[in-house]
């Protein structure tokens, strides 16, 4: 029998703002929502991009906290986008509604060059280009 490797399916996450947060993810990312439900008194949404809703979600919670992370933390999550000009569309689009983070910036391969967003729960949300993953890959 060959041995049996997990695979990284989804996210969850519990938020505070359910609609400021999939309103963020949905013109941000372009998710859309594939599952949203009620179990009890807990409103659970389910996001995914166009075509990867078997493969990978992000599964949102309400009843959670907003975050307060410091500056310097670089905890985030990760998308990939086709070209340097769409980080730095994404940057000035976070910039007008107060959401940037990390302003565009080159850093040496696998990094490449990238930009960071803060999502309505304060969650950091980095958009690259040029990195061995997805989109441009470098």
């Amino acid at each position: 029998m060959d041995p049996v490797f997990p695979r990284l399916t989804h996210i969850a996450l519990h938020v505070e703002d359910m609609d400021a947060c999939v309103a963020f993810y949905q013109y941000y990312c372009d998710m859309e929502i594939c599952h949203a439900r009620n179990n009890g008194q807990q409103r659970i949404v389910w996001l995914a991009e166009s075509g990867r809703e078997k493969d990978f979600i992000f599964v949102l919670m309400d009843g959670g906290r907003n975050l307060a992370l410091p500056d310097d933390d670089y905890r985030h999550f990760g998308f990939a986008v086709p070209s340097r000009e769409a980080v730095d569309d994404l940057a000035e689009r976070a910039n007008a509604r107060g959401e940037l983070v990390w302003p565009p910036r080159e850093e040496p391969f696998p990094v490449g060059y990238y930009c960071g967003l803060q999502d309505p729960n304060g969650n950091y949300v980095e958009f690259s280009y040029g990195q061995p993953l997805g989109p441009g890959a470098g």
